[in-house]
């Protein structure tokens, strides 16, 4: 990754990270407690992948950053409600995210439940209130992500995880993938492209699928030969629930095989962009070789 490319995602996680801080409700604000752990789970960590995906979407399009901040901001709320669910014990029972204890292990249960269904509302809220895109590119934007966080995606794909077991094939791990994970990455790019133009080209479609997938595998790959301390969240926690993985599927090597094959398709989908899609290339580099 060049240092310029590094020097850009660094200005848009540090944008993304000032206008959440900016539209969570203070932890001095009633109810304290609910508000503290919204702010815990979401600021202070995180690749913010995301937000860049939504910026330099938008940005390669020619859509300003003041346009683009809202839905930044809204798909890391949504990202972050969906890791205090996932890592409550009815769902993954993780006790580890970003390196630090879980929402629920810090705040219990109860608050955490309430801060991921807060956090999901403060997303929609966020994105409604969006004043620098058109109203029409607004309803769009709080449809798409609607349709990304519920049943027929990140919902949906966790509802499909939870009753996973040791055995799949890669059919079936990328349907429950590209739903899981997949959707909102997805979604990112396509919220970046509405807030610069109606029409969203093809192949950023074909761009966002790929890197979803790819980013899945990447995570698969993680859990199996990653460090906690620097993935930050509990490992072997895949194989340790008997759930099919890519890794556990494929192999390590051909799991390997097939994320890269998935960021060379992310990269071929980029070309109409020519110089202006450099970003979103180092990002798709990123989720094939990161070690958190």
């Amino acid at each position: 990754m060049s240092a310029v490319s590094q020097d850009q995602l660094k200005r848009y996680r540090e944008r993304a990270e000032a206008v959440l801080a900016r539209v969570l409700p203070s932890a001095q604000t009633s109810p304290p407690d609910l508000h503290e752990a919204m702010r815990y789970a979401t600021l202070g960590g995180g690749k913010r992948l995301r937000a860049c995906l939504v910026y330099a979407t938008g940005e390669a399009l020619g859509a300003s950053l003041e346009a683009l901040d809202s839905a930044a901001a809204a798909v890391e709320l949504i990202h972050a409600y969906s890791l205090v669910h996932d890592d409550l014990p009815c769902m993954d029972d993780d006790d580890m995210r970003r390196g630090r204890p879980s929402c629920h292990k810090a705040f219990g249960e109860a608050t955490a439940l309430l801060a991921g269904d807060a956090l999901q509302t403060q997303a929609f809220a966020v994105l409604a209130r969006a004043q620098a895109v058109s109203p029409h590119a607004r309803i769009r934007m709080v449809e798409e992500l609607a349709q990304a966080s519920g049943s027929l995606g990140m919902a949906g794909g966790q509802a499909l995880d939870l009753k996973a077991g040791p055995e799949a094939t890669v059919e079936i791990l990328e349907e429950r993938h590209s739903r899981k994970t997949g959707a909102l990455i997805h979604a990112s790019v396509r919220l970046g492209a509405l807030a610069a133009n109606p029409e969203i080209p093809v192949a950023l479609d074909d761009y966002g699928r790929a890197l979803g997938l790819a980013f899945q595998i990447a995570d698969d790959l993680l859990d199996v030969e990653g460090v906690a301390l620097v993935v930050g969240k509990t490992v072997g926690a895949d194989a340790a629930a008997g759930k099919a993985t890519f890794a556990s599927v494929l192999g390590v090597d051909e799991a390997r095989r097939r994320a890269r094959a998935l960021h060379d398709n992310a990269l071929a989908s980029l070309r109409f962009l020519g110089d202006n899609g450099g970003l979103l290339a180092t990002i798709a580099q990123y989720a094939v070789e990161r070690d958190h």
